[in-house]
């Protein structure tokens, strides 16, 4: 049976994750995108089993006893983690992204050696304050604290399989699927 990949993108908040890999799937419908469970609530515009699976903390522990997560991690009062069984199915079907930051990636890279990861980095720190400050909803101290991880999570890039630049979304979003396209197998 032939599987897709496993391909993590991780980078830190701010660097346009979400809008390259929306980019990404846009160019290329069949990728598959792996959606997380959480047990923070969702937000008003947000659909159980399209942008989290909302769970229970309880159900969230019962799921870690049970080993049914590639990976998980808990931060903001919340756990977050990409189920297992939601994956595995996706890869008989294809190439699939999951969007975690480093200690996640560092899980699946564990669980499952052939991952492919790639760490987007942004054009320089002061463009990453920048695009966190445009959004006009983060505070200031979530920026301060957003910023002083960011130094941590790019310091993790030295492990990840490939570095990728996004000074441009959509040339970004390229040069990833370029990578993907000259990937063994």
């Amino acid at each position: 049976m032939n599987r897709g990949k496993l391909v993590v993108v991780s980078g830190a908040s701010g660097v346009g994750k979400g809008t390259v890999l929306k980019k990404m799937m846009a160019l290329r419908p069949e990728l598959q995108f792996s959606v997380s469970a959480t047990t923070r609530p969702p937000r008003p515009d947000e659909t159980d089993g399209v942008h989290y699976f909302f769970v229970t903390k309880e159900r969230f522990e019962q799921m870690i006893a049970q080993d049914a997560f590639l990976e998980y991690d808990a931060h903001a009062e919340n756990y977050y983690g990409t189920p297992r069984d939601q994956a595995e199915e996706k890869l008989v079907r294809g190439t699939v992204l999951l969007d975690i930051e480093p200690k996640g990636a560092r899980q699946v890279k564990d669980r499952v050696p052939q991952a492919v990861l790639i760490f987007i980095m942004p054009p320089s720190m002061e463009e990453l304050e920048r695009r966190l400050r445009s959004r006009g909803d983060t505070p200031e101290d979530q920026i301060r604290i957003r910023m002083e991880r960011a130094v941590w999570e790019m310091d993790q890039r030295r492990w990840y399989d490939y570095i990728v630049v996004n000074d441009d979304a959509d040339r970004c979003a390229e040069e990833i699927l370029q990578i993907l396209e000259n990937l063994p197998g």
